[in-house]
C-alpha cells in the first residue's frame, strides 16, 4: 500500500534551504521515494489551514517512509532542514 509523507514547511533562510532541497531529493532514490507535490501554489478551500509551502512525498510503502526518515542518507538533509524551516511533517498511508 502507497504511503505518504506530508510536510508543512516555513522556510526561515531562503538560501541554505535552496541547498536542502537538492540534498532531500537525491536521499529519496534509494527507498523508492518521489515528490508529488513539492512547494505549488496553495489555495485554502476551507478552514483557517494556509501553509506557505506544502510537500508531498510518495513511497511504496510506510516502511520505505519511515527507512527513509531515519536513513543516513537523508540524516545530513534533514538536520540542514531543521535549521533552515520549521516543519509539520505526517506519514500516512495511501489506499
Amino acid at each position: 500500500m502507497p504511503a505518504y509523507v506530508i510536510v508543512q514547511v516555513r522556510v526561515e533562510d531562503p538560501v541554505r534551504y535552496e541547498d536542502y532541497k537538492i540534498m532531500a531529493a537525491a536521499s529519496l532514490t534509494p527507498f523508492e521515494g518521489r515528490f508529488v507535490v513539492r512547494g505549488g501554489k496553495v489555495q485554502t478551500l476551507e478552514g483557517e489551514w494556509s501553509p506557505s509551502r506544502l510537500v508531498v512525498l510518495e513511497f511504496p510503502n510506510a516502511e520505505r517512509a519511515r527507512e527513509w526518515w531515519s536513513s543516513e542518507a537523508y540524516a545530513p538533509a534533514k538536520r540542514l532542514r531543521q535549521e533552515t524551516a520549521s516543519t509539520e511533517m505526517i506519514l500516512v498511508e495511501g489506499i
